[in-house]
């Protein structure tokens, strides 16, 4: 029993140590490239391993580079972008199908675009299959006061040099926005915008708006065109309440000042009233001081009493009037 024990302590063993050698060493990778025409040691496969690279990757993608007769990639450029942190077999399908397009891309451009964060892959599709782009609508308003509201389609290529540091589509479609609303804006009439769209896209074209840009505008379309409101009209409406609202309150300052004014005359009436009153009242101690010190008799005080009724019957007459009732 124990020598039985011992031979399957060593079978397993010896399994472990043929998948081991077999995982260090991938003979099948090498046998792999060998048949497909890429030469390539078995010593490098497992200095891939220990580098940490994975060997499959990068065999795969020489293998594929071969095949579409890319003789100028190399297997330490292939490991030094893959430990960059770059995508390997995404740089070598870009480079082959830009091969095939007759696109010149070079593989230190594939590999800053990929490491740029763009996917190098689709930015050559699109360099073969232009992409159309939807603006959101765009408003802007004509000089007769008429609100448009513009939709447009954008049909943009990819650039492959300006990959690298250029602008998205974000930048594309403010950048078209911006030239709808200037074309529309410097319009006399909505009518001819709404006649004749297609003069917005040659304004905006002429524009250059691709300019720094990780793409070439082909055409812009306009897709429809919708009448908003009449934003001339509006304003026109609001500066005449604002000139309302300033007469009215001009207005009211000088109803204010005449209820002022009037407050005003009608206190100094009440005081040149008041005085009279305090006047009046000094008559009587007036006339008795005179008949005491002998300077007014009694004759003089009957006629003093005599015209001041003569005046009242004259007062009271004078405001009955000649119209007045009997």
């Amino acid at each position: 029993m124990e020598g039985i024990g011992f031979y399957i302590v060593i079978v397993i063993a010896a399994f472990v140590l043929l998948w081991l050698i077999l995982y260090l060493v991938p003979i099948g990778l090498w046998f792999q490239a060998l048949v497909s025409g890429v030469r390539i040691s078995l010593l490098q496969l497992v200095f891939m391993r220990w580098r940490k690279v994975p060997p499959a990757v990068i065999v795969r993608a020489m293998i594929e580079a071969h095949k579409a007769g890319l003789q100028t990639i190399k297997r330490d450029q292939l490991e030094a972008h893959y430990l960059a942190g770059g995508h390997v077999e995404r740089v070598v399908h870009a480079l082959v199908s830009a091969d095939k397009a007759n696109i010149d891309l070079p593989f230190q451009m594939a590999t800053a675009i990929d490491l740029a964060g763009r996917d190098v892959f689709e930015a050559v599709q699109m360099s073969v299959n232009p992409k159309v782009i939807n603006t959101p609508p765009v408003t802007a308003v004509a000089k007769d006061g008429i609100q448009l509201i513009a939709k447009a389609r954008v049909t943009v290529r990819a650039s492959i040099k300006q990959l690298v540091g250029g602008a998205g589509e974000e930048t594309v479609l403010a950048r078209v926005g911006e030239g709808i609303v200037s074309s529309i804006g410097s319009s006399d009439s909505h009518k001819a915008v709404l006649e004749n769209p297609d003069s917005i896209s040659r304004v905006v074209l002429e524009k250059g708006l691709d300019a720094g840009t990780a793409f070439e505008i082909l055409s812009i379309d306009i897709a429809d065109i919708d009448i908003g409101k009449n934003i001339g009209a509006s304003l026109q409406i609001d500066q005449a309440n604002a000139d309302k609202n300033i007469a009215q309150a001009k207005a009211e300052e000088r109803r204010a000042m005449a209820v002022a004014y009037e407050q005003e005359m009608t206190a100094k009436a009440q005081e040149a009233r008041a005085k009279v009153i305090e006047a009046e009242v000094k008559i009587p101690l007036a006339i008795a001081d005179a008949f005491r010190s002998g300077n007014l008799g009694i004759m003089d005080y009957y006629r003093i009493k005599n015209i001041e009724a003569d005046t009242d019957m004259r007062d009271s007459i004078a405001k009955e009037g000649p119209g007045s009732e009997k």
